[in-house]
């Protein structure tokens, strides 16, 4: 059969805060993909901060609230906590490491600058949080529909002008699924025959190969 090459971007869809949060990420064969995630949310430290939460505004291991604006580090016990943070860097994404597979979200924390702070210096750098919900549904699961990385086991739709996006595999997203990452390789011709779709994953095995569902 002939082998399609999808080129361009292609972009994750994304609903970020309520229950079903996912991230955004490139995910088209034939181009360079980005790892850094593109959900973004501003995240301010709360004041003053409750003892126990940490020396690092939302470490690994913290949790978080939803909110209508803004998300706030909370205890992991509390009935307000919705996520935990399963990965934390400084800096920017396009600067750091990508989130874990099977990030839910990401919250991009904007440098901030108050009085009371973690360690006391007055403030909090700008860094990423990778976040897992606590409770399903895990978008960043394969098969999902979303999270800020396409990974094996998810699906994704042609979108038009060369670009394909990410749909849940089990048909309940906005859009049904056409193609499934079934293996991800080095390069190209480490594909299945049955290959219909090269997307673009990152990483060390950058390949993904899709099959046509």
């Amino acid at each position: 059969m002939r082998v399609k090459s999808f080129t361009g971007v292609g972009c994750v869809l994304a609903a970020l805060l309520a229950a079903l949060l996912t991230g955004c990420t490139p995910s088209a064969a034939g181009g360079e993909k980005g790892e850094g995630p593109a959900a973004t949310a501003s995240v301010s430290p709360s004041a003053p901060r409750a003892s126990g939460f940490g020396a690092v505004f939302l470490a690994v291991d913290e949790c978080s609230s939803f909110g209508k604006a803004s998300f706030t580090e909370v205890p992991c016990t509390g009935e307000r906590a919705a996520a935990r943070v399963v990965a934390r860097h400084d800096g920017t994404t396009t600067d750091g490491p990508p989130c874990p597979a099977t990030t839910d979200f990401v919250l991009h924390i904007s440098a901030q600058s108050q009085i009371s702070d973690e360690d006391g210096d007055g403030a909090v750098p700008q860094g990423y949080a990778c976040m897992r919900n606590l409770q399903p549904p895990h978008p960043g699961d394969p098969g999902g529909g979303g999270g800020p990385r396409t990974i094996v086991g998810d699906c994704v739709y042609g979108s038009g002008s060369g670009q394909v996006r990410e749909t849940a595999c089990d048909g309940k997203g906005a859009r049904k699924p056409q193609y499934k990452v079934v293996k991800a390789v080095a390069a190209r011709s480490g594909c299945p025959l049955s290959t219909a779709l090269y997307v673009q994953l990152g990483g060390p095995q950058p390949v993904g190969c899709a099959r046509p569902l």
